[in-house]
Parts: C-alpha cells; structure tokens; sequence
C-alpha cells in the first residue's frame, strides 16, 4: 500500500468515523489531531532519553500515555476508548513520584537535565492539546474522560521531569 493517495492535495483529508468524511485539513478538529500526534511524537523522544534501568518503569508509562493519545484521537472521530481508570492510572503515578520529591514551593523554572527539558517541552505541548481540545468541544462533541487525561498528562509530564532531575542530581531553580 501507498503513503500517497493523492486525495489531500486540495486541502481535505478524510476523517473516519461510523463514516468517512472529507474534511477542510485547517478544521480545528485536525488541528486538535495534530497536536495530539505532535505530542505523541514528543512523547517518543522522551520515552528514548530514558536509557537508565531506573526508569525504565517510566519509559513504559510514557509508552502506555502514547497509546492513550492515539486513543483520544479514536474517541475524537466517534469511538470512545478511553475509560476513567487511564486518568486514575496517570493520577497514582503522579502520587507515587511526588513521594519522593522535594516539596514543591514555589514555581520553577524548566530545564535542568536533557530528558527533564525534553519532558517539560512535553508538558507545554500536551497544555496547548488540551486548548485544543476544549476548542474543538465547542463544535463536536469530546468525551470528558479525553480532557481529564490530557490535563493530567501535562501535570504527570512536569512531575516526572521533577523526578529525573532529582534522580540525575539536578536541584530546582524557585522562580
């Protein structure tokens, strides 16, 4: 099979749902799309810069948060699966890595080691998916579960990033 169908040189691409549909590629639904596979992609590379044993138990959860961004964009052309136990999940892996952290006073700047940059950039990005898709649940209908877990994603993202630095060595810059 083909990468090229040829199909979306005039600005359209088909969307799949319980019918295929040809849509303008500037909907804020694929934007939405797009910023999803943005942040999965991101996601990857993160996942690549976790190299020590000790976080490989990290590296499978950004996996298993991959899956779930694919998906979020399933349920956003008309298939729900996502289900409350991926937020509950990401919200006890937050639980679990905050037990072992400085508390947290005030804000901090991101940055520190490569992965922990990476993550942060990470955080950024699944933020502007969530913008994304609060806007696009404006014109379509998003299930509830698919903005929680986003939200939590881009919270979990800045956790483990605290969590690599503290592992590599690297203290907290307090804005």
């Amino acid at each position: 099979m083909k990468i090229y169908t040829k199909q979306g040189d005039k600005g359209t691409t088909a969307v799949y749902t319980s019918t295929v549909v040809r849509m303008d590629k500037d909907d804020i639904l694929l934007d939405c799309y797009g910023t999803l596979d943005e942040l999965n992609s991101y996601l990857g590379l993160c996942a690549s810069h976790l190299d020590e044993e000790s976080m490989q138990v990290q590296k499978e959860k950004l996996l298993l948060c991959q899956q779930q961004l694919f998906a979020i964009g399933f349920a956003l052309s008309d298939s729900d699966k996502l289900e409350l136990t991926s937020v509950e999940h990401l919200e006890s892996s937050i639980d679990e890595l905050q037990t072992n952290l400085p508390a947290q006073t005030s804000f901090i700047l991101p940055g520190g080691s490569m992965v922990a940059s990476h993550l942060q950039v990470a955080r950024t990005i699944a933020r502007r998916a969530e913008r994304r898709l609060v806007s696009v649940s404006k014109h379509y209908a998003v299930n509830d579960i698919s903005l929680a877990y986003v939200n939590r994603l881009s919270d979990y993202l800045f956790v483990l990033a605290r969590h690599c630095n503290h592992a590599a060595g690297v203290v907290d810059i307090n804005v």
